[in-house]
């Protein structure tokens, strides 16, 4: 199992941590595999910075963490070569 950070674009990190989107779709150049745990760090791809945790002393970016329960590799159904659909779960 590996945890891997992503950056996140703003309308799809909310969506993820309301519960309306429970995948992503990403270029695997990291070798997902199932089990492996993912870090969205919400990022505004505009501004080229991430959004911050403000109450903390050491701030970090906003992020959740997330279960891979599923991985659909490109090359079918529509989803180019090199890229996958990950399923997410939470972590319990």
């Amino acid at each position: 199992m590996t945890e891997h950070k992503l950056k996140t674009w703003v309308r799809y990190w909310d969506a993820v941590a309301s519960g309306e989107k429970n995948f992503e779709v990403r270029k695997n150049d990291r070798a997902f595999q199932t089990g492996d745990i993912i870090v969205l760090e919400k990022y505004d791809h505009e501004r080229h910075s991430y959004e911050m945790e403000s109450f903390e002393i050491m701030a970090k970016p906003k992020s959740i963490r997330k279960r891979v329960t599923f991985l659909l590799q490109g090359g079918a159904f529509g989803i180019e070569p090199g890229y996958c659909v990950l399923g997410l779960a939470d972590i319990e």
